[in-house]
């Protein structure tokens, strides 16, 4: 069987559903979220990335980190699309950033993340979430809800 075939992709989306559960359960999560966050981050693409350099030039430039740090610092990594400084602010010490996009690794960070901004935040998932995407995207804390449900 081709290893792009839609039985392959689905294989690969229903371990990645299972380890998203697992992550999620370790945090006190909602799994359905957790999930419904990454088909909105990443569409369950475990390599996505993407460069902000707005969150650069605002966050991670003024620490004077070495060039490389730098840059990897302001990229969101993974499924479910974690900033690499944000990362480092919940002790993800692995050397290279890009370890966030091995699933294991970058499931457990972005669910402790999640969970300490449901805390700080009175547990208001709306707004928890439009804090999650910056406030790039008005619609993002619907959007994502509304998807929550086929992963219930």
């Amino acid at each position: 069987m081709p290893p792009n075939s839609d039985h392959a992709v689905s294989a690969d989306r229903t371990a990645l559903i299972a380890l998203a559960h697992d992550a999620a359960a370790q945090c006190a999560l909602d799994p359905a979220l957790v999930c419904a966050i990454i088909e909105q981050e990443s569409a369950w693409d475990m390599h996505a990335i993407r460069y902000e350099p707005a969150f650069r030039t605002r966050y991670v430039a003024p620490l004077g980190l070495p060039p490389t740090e730098e840059v990897a610092r302001s990229i969101s990594w993974g499924l479910m699309q974690v900033m690499g400084q944000v990362a480092r602010e919940h002790g993800f010490s692995t050397k290279s950033l890009a370890a966030l996009c091995e699933p294991a690794a970058g499931l457990a960070i972005g669910c402790a993340v999640f969970a300490a901004k449901l805390r700080a935040g009175a547990d208001d998932v709306q707004r928890v979430l439009t804090l999650w995407n910056g406030g790039a995207n008005a619609a993002y804390a619907t959007q994502v809800l509304a998807r929550r449900a086929k992963y219930r």
